[in-house]
């Protein structure tokens, strides 16, 4: 090595300095925003489901995501309040039902997410 490429212990190497676009780090490259409210692996679970079924009891959501009633419950109603599942509840008999499905907003909600998504991938294949 040449005296220009030695560095002294604790000396921090000068980034090399570009001109341009390719001159910006890619930290501060755009970064499409995500929903936070679909993003979690949960919520994107139930909003997936729903996509390609029309409607899905809370216990065929539970079995498809291999998830527990307390975690099911937790991130169905977030997604409800968001106004992105649609939800009944009733009886069939003297058994208590729930049914979910997804709204317009959650639909447009899930095109939107799957686009930046698209994006993302896009840009780091490009990279």
């Amino acid at each position: 090595m040449g005296k220009a490429h030695e560095r002294r212990h604790g000396e921090r190497e000068e980034p090399v300095r570009r001109s341009g676009a390719a001159a910006r780090p890619r930290a501060e490259q755009a970064v499409p925003e995500l929903d936070a409210m679909i993003h979690e692996r949960m919520r994107l679970g139930i909003v997936s489901a729903l996509a390609v079924n029309d409607r899905l009891s809370f216990n065929e959501l539970k079995r498809l995501l291999n998830t527990t009633d307390g975690n099911l419950s937790v991130h169905a109603r977030k997604l409800e309040e968001a106004g992105y599942l649609g939800c009944d509840k009733y009886f069939d008999g003297r058994v208590p039902k729930t049914e979910y499905w997804l709204t317009g907003m959650g639909r447009r909600a899930l095109q939107r997410y799957l686009d930046r998504m698209e994006e993302i991938i896009r840009a780091a294949r490009e990279g």
